[in-house]
């Protein structure tokens, strides 16, 4: 037998029985390369079970076209558990242009093709194929985002609840350790999946005779029939799920689909501090598994990242971190997170930077509202947008703490914060800016003011622009002041809903006035289930009906990112159509404003002409397309020779 690394969950039958194991307890399956951190959710949830006493073992990237992995472990004696990865597959395998990526982070080498789009549902459908009557209980963004039916944008249609799709028997949306670990316990006690279907967090399906939920604690949304032909329905739906979110007073949610109807009982309740402190407390080995040859990018990019907390109450409409992680913040102790910083500092591959303190967002660590008897009646999606809450505590105090103690830490040299800052937050306290600027940040520093347009900004529930440019003369000024040479590294959306040319041209000026040249660009990703998704789907915003200006087509979304970097040589041509077709035509040229010059410079030549040529290589040679017409097939095993027409 061979020699096995006993500190990882099992991945293969022989670390199953090298643990002296006939079976396991759970089965999870996941679409990522297993990274046994507390920042991927299969080790997270993998740990709590096994903490829980459970036999769990991880069948990570299986083979999908086939039964066969499904039974690697033999039967699963609870469930089957089933996520897509810590991010939507149909996310993490294509662009805003429905292009095929070129990579995947989260599998060895960065390698795409080891995973199917919509994993949850195939994974779901193999695991019914290995063994018929084992529960399937599937999880993730992927399967929370798509509890209700959802729009598409892949296939631009409006879909089912995923439940319909893969079979499952539970979905638990959410974080989910608390779920999982209680059906594991229900089911071990001999109790059936119908048996888990009062627990917080979860979503199932009730059969066509089975009676639908009713009264005060219910809300009805449209069916999934009326949503899918009437956006009026569909803004309906979206308007009412969100705003049953809050687990204090959230209602449970029935949608009928045909003769069935899909059940999603109230969010968790938010868990204590010494919970999370035990969450992330569990013997992590911080490691890939050794099974990998390569590295994996996802793991390269968190390894020496620690997290403070999780949650945000900022409900950004285009961001799925709320829905899936919840508006309250839910913090670690910070005895917690130094036992954690003081074991990192004596790990001898650790170089001594921790490259980020933080969470989804970096400074709302110990924040919550300040009345809980408001707190349990509120229904606001966002208690910072449009202006911030009086309920809610601001105080930076003690995470100003909790930074200073942290490079402190022996063997930690610098603690640096990557996470995103919340800059309307952040610049009520002069002395977290302080300590951020003069010890937490390494040169340069991400924020996400996100557009300059007060239109687009209220859509997106983020705060009007003079925010930023206030946070950065603070930032400015705290830098004069400890004699640094630091820089913001400002991040923008293209194509948002409520976004034009106009704005967008608003927004360039912006950028060339301030002399920001970004390296990347965010251009906006419809995902199932947030507002915004509604908004590009029906044109109309869901809280107010109004109408909203929508980029849908790929050449208006071409020229909105073109705009974001019009300084770029090979954007020239872009450039000019949009500012021609917004009667933008006095920033051609050579003016103090112009934004590109009146001749398109050689670059912009040679660019135009070698993508014209790829795409006539393209439609006449016998080289396969760079991406499948139809959609990612990675299963496929040639293109074979494609006959030309006469």
């Amino acid at each position: 037998m061979p020699v096995v690394d006993r500190t990882f969950l099992p991945m293969t039958r022989a670390e199953m029985e090298a643990r002296g194991w006939d079976a396991v307890d759970v089965v999870f399956v996941t679409g990522d390369a297993y990274i046994d951190h507390y920042s991927f959710a299969m080790s997270i949830l993998g740990r709590v079970l096994e903490e829980a006493g459970f036999r769990v073992a991880l069948l990570s990237q299986p083979d999908w076209r086939s039964a066969a992995p499904w039974r690697t472990f033999g039967k699963p004696r609870l469930f089957f558990a089933v996520s897509a990865g810590n991010m939507d597959s149909m996310i993490n395998h294509y662009t805003a242009n429905r292009k095929v990526r070129n990579d995947d982070a989260y599998s060895p080498g960065g390698r795409i093709g080891l995973r199917p789009d919509r994993a949850t549902i195939p994974y779901c459908q193999r695991a019914r194929e290995a063994y018929p009557g084992v529960p399937v209980v599937a999880g993730g963004v992927e399967a929370s985002l798509r509890r209700l039916a959802h729009y598409d944008y892949w296939s631009d249609s409006v879909r089912p609840s995923i439940l319909l799709d893969s079979k499952a028997d539970l979905v638990g949306y959410g974080m989910g350790e608390e779920t999982i670990v209680e059906v594991a316990r229900r089911l071990a006690a001999g109790k059936t999946v119908r048996d888990c279907r009062d627990l917080r967090g979860v979503a199932y399906f009730l059969g066509a005779s089975e009676a639908v939920p009713s009264g005060p604690d219910v809300a009805e949304l449209p069916p999934f029939e009326e949503v899918k032909a009437d956006k009026d329905a569909f803004l309906k739906a979206a308007r009412t799920s969100h705003h049953e979110t809050s687990p204090f007073n959230a209602r449970t949610l029935v949608q009928r689909h045909g003769s069935r109807t899909v059940v999603v009982t109230p969010p968790s309740l938010p868990v204590s501090k010494e919970r999370m402190d035990y969450y992330y407390g569990l013997p992590y080995t911080r490691r890939a598994h050794p099974a990998y040859a390569e590295p994996v990018p996802a793991w390269e990019m968190i390894k020496d990242s620690v997290t403070i907390m999780r949650g945000c109450f900022g409900g950004c409409t285009f961001c799925s971190i709320t829905a899936h992680q919840g508006r309250t913040i839910q913090s670690r102790s910070q005895e917690s997170v130094l036992s954690e910083l003081a074991a990192l500092g004596k790990d001898p591959e650790f170089k001594g930077t921790v490259s980020d303190i933080g969470g989804p967002t970096a400074n709302m660590y110990e924040m919550r509202c300040t009345k809980p008897e408001v707190e349990k009646i509120c229904r606001r999606l966002s208690c910072v947008s449009p202006t911030i809450c009086k309920c809610l505590g601001t105080d930076h105090g003690p995470l100003v703490e909790l930074m200073k103690k942290a490079r402190h830490v022996p063997g930690v040299k610098k603690a640096l914060v990557a996470s995103g800052i919340r800059m309307d937050l952040a610049r009520l306290s002069p002395e977290y800016m302080a300590e951020l600027t003069n010890h937490h940040v390494g040169g340069r520093l991400k924020v996400a003011p996100e557009h300059t347009d007060p239109k687009v900004l209220a859509l997106m529930k983020k705060p009007t622009h003079d925010t930023f440019e206030d946070f950065a003369a603070k930032f400015e000024a705290e830098n004069k002041k400890a004699g640094k040479n630091q820089f913001l590294v400002p991040y923008f959306i293209a194509s948002h809903p409520g976004s034009d040319l106009n704005a967008m041209i608003d927004l360039a000026l912006f950028l060339k006035r301030n002399g920001y040249k970004p390296d990347q660009v965010q251009d906006f990703i419809p995902t199932p289930h947030d507002l915004a998704t509604a908004m590009y789907y029906t044109g109309r915003d869901p809280q107010t009906g109004a109408e909203v200006p929508v980029a849908r087509g790929l050449k208006d979304r071409r020229l909105q990112k073109a705009l974001l970097q019009f300084f770029k040589p090979e954007n020239w041509f872009e450039v000019r159509e949009a500012l021609l077709k917004a009667g933008r035509k006095e920033l051609i040229g050579d003016g103090c404003d112009a934004l590109i010059p009146a001749r398109a410079p050689m670059a912009a030549m040679l660019s135009r002409r070698a993508k014209a040529n790829k795409d006539l290589k393209e439609d006449w040679t016998d080289a396969p397309p760079a991406a499948p017409k139809k959609g990612y097939r990675p299963a496929r095993g040639s293109w074979g020779r494609r006959e030309r027409k006469p």
